[in-house]
């Protein structure tokens, strides 16, 4: 399995040997935040995640980059799927009652609209406040509805850079043309790094099914039995490992 999108530390390609991340971890953008924290001498933030593995992976590293800026952690504030709009506007009366005005947000997109409409409601994104996403969320903010955005701004963000090159120049504009003509009620198109990773990552397959050859591969343990689900029909691929050897082993410059 490889995954452009899977970001949590949690998942470990030691654990799980066919598991393949083509993506970075959240672990690697934490630095970058603790270098904002640090420019500025905030020396107290507030940590607001989801309860999920998505959310929960990344607090350690966070916790850990900023102590390495004498930062402390004042408040961790732990949002979920199963809250109202009612129970959010309350946990966000008492980050208003703290002294602490720097907030570190880690949640997924829908969780991040009702923050930060709620955010508004009570003044929260006046001056004085800080809010800083993290690279999950700021992903995808070209994808964003605009009244989310509107809600959003003067908020910091960090993301993954891509370099600028004429071969992301031409592909951008033929990706644009194609989705624009393949999807005419959308009138705005942007590829975001999600994107580019699953570009890149085909293009890592396909040179890694190459170099492991084996055209017409022989299946093992093919299972005939009926009444089961169609994962346990499929056959094993006997250049299982040969191939899983080829993708770790592959190494171009891609889009990203």
């Amino acid at each position: 399995m490889l995954s452009f999108s899977a970001s949590s530390p949690f998942l470990s390609t030691i654990r799980t040997p066919y598991f393949i991340r083509t993506a970075l971890s959240d672990s690697s953008h934490v630095n970058a935040i603790a270098a904002i924290i640090k420019a500025f001498r905030w020396r107290e933030v507030i940590q607001i995640w989801e309860d999920t593995p998505y959310g929960n992976g990344v607090i350690r590293f966070l916790t850990d980059a900023l102590q390495e800026v004498d930062t402390s952690v004042s408040y961790r504030s732990v949002i979920s799927h199963l809250m109202t709009n009612d129970e959010i506007a309350q946990e966000l009366y008492k980050l208003k009652d703290t002294q602490t005005r720097v907030f570190i947000v880690h949640l997924s997109p829908s969780l991040n609209s009702n923050l930060f409409f709620k955010a508004n409601e009570l003044g929260m994104m006046s001056e004085g406040y800080v809010w800083i996403v993290t690279d999950g969320l700021a992903n995808l903010l070209d994808s964003m509805n605009s009244s989310v955005i509107q809600t959003m701004l003067g908020v910091l963000g960090v993301r993954p850079y891509v370099q600028e090159s004429n071969e992301m120049d031409k592909f951008t504009k033929l990706w644009k043309r194609k989705f624009l003509n393949d999807n005419p009620s959308i009138d705005r198109a942007e590829i975001n790094i999600f994107g580019l990773w699953a570009y890149d990552t085909v293009w890592a397959l396909a040179n890694a099914a190459e170099e492991a050859g084996s055209k017409y591969p022989n299946l093992l343990n093919t299972q005939t039995r009926h009444n089961t689900n169609e994962l346990v029909k499929l056959g094993v691929s006997e250049m299982g490992p040969r191939l899983r050897d080829a993708i770790l082993k592959t190494n171009f410059k891609g889009l990203s």
